[in-house]
């Protein structure tokens, strides 16, 4: 049965996953490296793409099919890309940023293994077409600061060896405290802020819709424990229970051998919220099956550290649909839109992939030799004309991470200009050279508001609590793949306004027109008392009638335990009453008695 249904997935998936031989063949002969002339050069290493040979991966759903080799596009990544090269675009522009210089970069594109990433960072180095260890053979081209991620797995092995030049390394991916080292990592600035307050605010989206019984797929690091010890925490102080944990492997496509277990988990619970924590590669498998094979109707909180494009099949449903998303708060970029859209093969001729892009969707013909496509293509056809699930034309968390690099670097070298720090010219328009560690002062000083009115501070020390955006995912029908806001978290707000949710904005998993229930017990009638359930969980209690003579005195909420009836205690103004009425009355007879007193005494002679 399993076997049948994989052919049946593989098949369905073929039109999607098929690409011609030439267009492929030019990103596995060839070295993606994208050039961008300036006097001072920012080095990107960024997973655009990645090959894998056919008969050593189980990841195919994910992948476009070529003869001995498959490559998969990352076009998240690739944004990232492209918000470098806005960057710089946009800090060369301004007459009064870094005078008398240029920005340039270079972006390598960051195969899989470790050796390949190494064997290109050394050449890096030694200077483009060498690859000799500490030896600089080639003056241009040598990166003032390197930028890496999303992977913090990357970022560790490339930080590993530029800590030995001190070279500024900036990382773009999700916050890790592996990263975090002094000792280790004296070189590397992270520029994604820290999740101090997540578990907070998916605690309090939780308390909202009173959902307290919840499953939970957290991937198995360091990181992934310390969310999960955070959870546990925050939900026993609010009552909230959770219903199952499954850690899931970081090993790429080690999630397939256990999935179907994993499903049977998912389909038996009683919860109906699932919250899932980790990024893409390492939950890859797991969205796969939750996305093709369980339409369960459940609901998904998540952060948003994960790619929808990897998840693209032929269903008309998505069992996505509706998931809730944490996502650090960012202001929005004026102009990035528009840039992606002019973006094409014929603005940026050197960039193999946007030829690629265009062969394959916008039927360009394309020429094997230069790999570069020619004429007969869709009229003015742009990446904006890619489904929203494919290619996201909404900045991401990590395209946005690149951007503030980007600016630290460029304030950083603005800073050194101004304190005079000696800078090496080899004539007009050439590359000015410094020490790469003489911009380490500058950088650990960064404080900067950017150009979309954001703070930029590489010092984590210096960072304050992160606002989170709760973005809703709309993929009905399937390919529309929006990302809708709906509401804040914000940790600095006073009490009871730290969460702000528009709930008549969110749409839930297909089906569903309520907001959907997550309890492992429903509250209690009046008459009834819970009685806790033995070896479960708090939430989880049956409900019996009351004893003779006792009633419940419990809410939705409250504890479980009865109190007899006893007698009403009059209140202040039942008691105010009797004692006004017994005044009146000794008064009226006191008033009688007086009167009749009067009388006979008038009556007498």
């Amino acid at each position: 049965m399993l076997f049948s249904w994989i052919l049946i997935s593989c098949f369905l998936q073929i039109p999607v996953l098929v690409c011609s031989y030439s267009s492929n063949e030019c990103l596995v002969r060839m070295n993606y490296r994208l050039i961008g002339k300036g006097n001072v050069v920012i080095t990107g290493f960024i997973p655009a793409y990645a090959i894998y040979p056919l008969n050593k991966t189980i990841d195919w759903r994910m992948t476009k099919f070529n003869r001995d080799f498959m490559v998969e596009f990352k076009l998240r990544n690739y944004q990232c890309i492209l918000a470098m090269m806005f960057a710089i675009e946009e800090i060369n522009s301004n007459p009064y940023f870094l005078p008398n210089m240029t920005l340039g970069f270079i972006v390598q594109n960051v195969p899989e293994g470790q050796r390949y990433t190494l064997a290109y960072l050394i050449g890096t180095f030694s200077g483009p077409g060498y690859a000799i260890t500490n030896y600089r053979c080639a003056r241009e081209g040598m990166p003032t600061a390197v930028l890496t991620g999303p992977s913090w797995a990357i970022s560790e092995y490339i930080g590993t060896l530029l800590d030995l030049y001190k070279y500024p390394q900036l990382t773009f991916g999700p916050f890790d405290t592996t990263l975090s080292e002094q000792r280790k990592f004296s070189s590397l600035y992270q520029v994604a802020p820290k999740d101090t307050s997540l578990t907070l605010g998916i605690v309090s989206l939780m308390l909202h819709f009173h959902w307290n019984w919840i499953g939970l797929f957290i991937i198995d690091d360091d990181k992934g424990a310390q969310i999960l010890s955070d959870l546990r925490s925050e939900m026993e102080k609010n009552g909230v229970c959770i219903a199952f944990v499954e850690m899931i492997l970081t090993v790429r496509g080690s999630f397939m051998t256990t999935s179907w277990k994993n499903q049977v988990q998912i389909l038996e619970s009683s919860a109906n919220v699932i919250i899932i924590y980790g990024d893409t590669d390492s939950l890859l498998s797991l969205i796969v099956n939750i996305k093709e094979k369980l339409l369960t109707w459940k609901v998904w909180v998540m952060n948003s550290h994960w790619d929808n494009s990897k998840f693209d099949n032929y269903f008309l449903l998505d069992s996505l649909h509706g998931a809730l998303i944490f996502s650090h708060h960012k202001e929005e970029i004026i102009n990035f839109t528009d840039f992606i859209q002019l973006a094409n093969p014929f603005k940026y001729p050197q960039d193999i992939i946007l030829h690629v892009l265009w062969h394959s969707f916008f039927n360009c013909s394309f020429l094997r030799k230069d790999c570069k496509i020619v004429d007969n293509c869709l009229p003015n056809a742009s990446l904006g004309f890619l489904p929203g699930n494919m290619f996201d034309m909404t900045m991401s968390e990590e395209s946005y991470n690149v951007y503030k690099a980007v600016y630290a670097v460029a304030h950083s070298l603005h800073e050194m200009m101004l304190n005079q720090v000696q800078f090496q010219s080899h004539g007009k328009g050439k590359e000015m050279e410094f020490f790469p560690w003489q911009l380490h002062p500058f950088l650990r000083k960064t404080k900067l508001i950017n150009h979309a009115g954001d703070l930029v501070v590489l010092d984590q020390k210096r960072q304050s609590h992160v606002q989170y955006d709760i973005l809703n995912f709309w993929n009905f029908p399937k390919g529309l793949g929006i990302k809708a806001k709906v509401g804040t978290f914000s940790p600095n707000a006073p009490e009871g306004q730290k969460l702000s949710l528009s709930s008549h904005m969110i749409q839930w998993a297909t089906g569903l027109t309520e907001i959907p229930q997550s309890v492992c017990s429903e509250s209690c009638d009046l008459g009834f008392r819970k009685t806790h359930q033995e070896g479960r969980a708090a939430c989880c209690f049956d409900c019996t009638p009351c004893p003779e003579n006792e009633i419940s005195n419990e809410t939705a909420t409250g504890s479980m335990t009865s109190s007899k009836i006893i007698e009403p205690v009059p209140s202040r103004e039942i008691l105010m009453l009797d004692l006004a009425i017994n005044v009146n009355l000794k008064t009226y007879f006191a008033k009688a008695i007086y009167d009749d007193t009067n009388m006979l005494n008038q009556m007498m002679p």
